[in-house]
């Protein structure tokens, strides 16, 4: 694998790593919080276990390098941009900007992520 190659592939490990991170706290603050309603912490549990899954799933490409963790990444991001998408239209668009804007940058985030998988599981064993 050239250098960049490995540059762009542990940097997009990294970025998954943090926002991962980032998700699981996410969950922790809410469900910790005064008085979360119970859709919210539903919503916390969703993004905190994506969170856990995708660190579960990243860890195994990086050690095995085993074809199903794409798939497996691939359902559990669609499955948690499903529920985040759903959450942010359920009342009505209030702020397109805002609301458009937050479901792109998931998209964005979640295919990072599912490349950082990817690429993991094709990188040479050298």
């Amino acid at each position: 694998m050239r250098t960049q190659g490995k540059l762009l592939t542990y940097g997009f490990a990294i970025f998954s790593v943090i926002t991962s991170f980032l998700f699981v706290f996410y969950a922790v603050n809410i469900n910790f919080s005064g008085n979360p309603s119970q859709w919210l912490k539903t919503f916390a549990y969703v993004a905190g276990g994506y969170g856990l899954f995708n660190i579960y799933i990243l860890s195994w490409a990086w050690r095995n390098q085993a074809n199903w963790t794409v798939k497996a990444d691939m359902v559990v991001a669609a499955c948690f941009f499903g529920i985040f998408t759903m959450d942010t239209v359920r009342d009505g668009f209030n702020n397109w900007t805002t609301e458009i804007g937050s479901i792109i940058a998931l998209a964005a985030v979640l295919l990072i992520n599912w490349l950082a998988v990817k690429m993991l599981c094709e990188k040479d064993s050298g």
